[in-house]
């Protein structure tokens, strides 16, 4: 199963793209970082299509059986990087498809607006978030090392099992 973790964080070394990348080194997964990818501003025109960028967000989210969505949360709610990618891809990108939802948050106030509002996005695109969703505070990081500390990498992979669970019934479900 093909699993495009989308990471919604503006920031090239922020806590967002070290979970994406942990994720998809470790559970096999594609990636688009948008810290590190060149989205124009999604204005709906429709010469918007031919730029390089949008295309390759498109090719990765159509060969995608399911997704996991990372966003830090600013001001309550997600990252304008994600919502900003999200506007050029329609249901047709998600419809049916599982989609798990990870929110990194500062402390404090927890994440969970940024989740709600991802998971509200997605209904809106006709997908299938699973039930079971992650926040990771500060604590669940060695930001020398880059990575996620056991526990939360843990919870991770935990993550990542209910959604493999979710792609097999998926799969189970669009058998001819």
């Amino acid at each position: 199963m093909n699993v495009l973790v989308l990471s919604g964080g503006p920031r090239k070394h922020g806590r967002s793209a070290i979970a994406a990348k942990c994720i998809a080194e470790n559970h096999k997964t594609d990636l688009i970082d948008l810290s590190q990818f060149a989205l124009p501003l999604f204005t709906g025109e429709e010469s918007q299509a031919a730029d390089s960028q949008v295309k390759k967000l498109k090719e990765a989210a159509e060969k995608a059986d399911g997704f996991v969505l990372l966003s830090p949360e600013y001001h309550g709610g997600i990252a304008g990087a994600l919502k900003n990618a999200l506007d050029f891809l329609n249901s047709g990108y998600f419809a049916q498809k599982p989609v798990a939802l990870v929110s990194v948050a500062g402390g404090g106030k927890g994440g969970i607006n940024t989740l709600n509002q991802m998971r509200t996005i997605m209904r809106a695109l006709y997908a299938n978030t699973i039930a079971k969703q992650l926040v990771l505070d500060p604590h669940c990081f060695d930001m020398e090392a880059k990575a996620l500390n056991a526990e939360p990498a843990g919870l991770v992979n935990e993550l990542m099992d209910e959604l493999a669970l979710y792609l097999e019934i998926s799969k189970q479900i669009k058998k001819p």
